[in-house]
């Protein structure tokens, strides 16, 4: 079955949240509940239109893992096109602030 690049993002937004509540005991409850009411992309939108990072963001930094953040998914090559130059810009310099690149 081919899925289209958004279903293939929101099936990715899913797998980051299963990933993080079976590898870090962590369970980002808020970012589920979005997840269950907009979907993937519109998830990954609207936490991208904060200028502050979400709760589950600086949690995932602090147990070492911000691979499993929505940020690290949207600057993925493969789901670029379905972003703003904007929108890419805040999950790169969230991403930077906090030395995922180092």
């Amino acid at each position: 079955m081919k899925y289209s690049l958004e279903e293939q993002f929101n099936k990715d937004c899913w797998k980051i949240y299963n990933d993080t509540a079976l590898e870090t005991k962590y369970r980002p409850e808020y970012y589920r509940q979005l997840l269950e009411e907009l979907g993937g992309l519109n998830t990954a939108k609207q936490l991208l239109a904060t200028t502050k990072p979400s709760e589950g963001f600086t949690k995932l930094w602090e147990l070492g893992r911000l691979d499993l953040s929505v940020e690290a998914l949207v600057i993925n090559p493969k789901y670029i096109s379905l972003f703003t130059n904007d929108e890419l810009m805040f999950a790169q310099e969230r991403l930077e602030k906090l030395k995922y690149f180092n």
